[in-house]
């Protein structure tokens, strides 16, 4: 992940600690064989960057990290609408402001 988005996803779950949000960085990387120089996938495709458990209603919660001007990944977009589909809380946020504005809708 590049640096500008290693901070922001930082601060999100610095924020959402403070919020009494249980939330996680999901590593979705992989495995990497040195033998070939490549990452064995481990993992869904377009799983987000954070994932965690809203209180108290249980509501799962999804956030796709992106830097300014950048933006998600088919899988990743699809993977953000599977959860709203099933119920959860889920966007791509480039800010703490974007997550505060997500959580608005809980």
């Amino acid at each position: 992940m590049a640096g500008v988005e290693s901070r922001i996803q930082r601060s999100i779950l610095d924020y959402l600690k403070l919020k009494n949000i249980v939330a996680w960085k999901n590593s979705n990387v992989g495995i990497y064989k040195k033998s070939t120089g490549q990452y064995i996938p481990s993992g869904t495709p377009g799983v987000s960057d954070i994932l965690g458990v809203l209180h108290p209603s249980g509501r799962f919660l999804a956030i796709e990290v992106k830097a300014p001007k950048k933006y998600a990944s088919p899988t990743q977009k699809v993977f953000l609408e599977q959860i709203r589909n099933a119920g959860g809380l889920a966007g791509v946020c480039r800010s703490i402001d974007d997550v505060i504005e997500l959580l608005k809708e809980e």
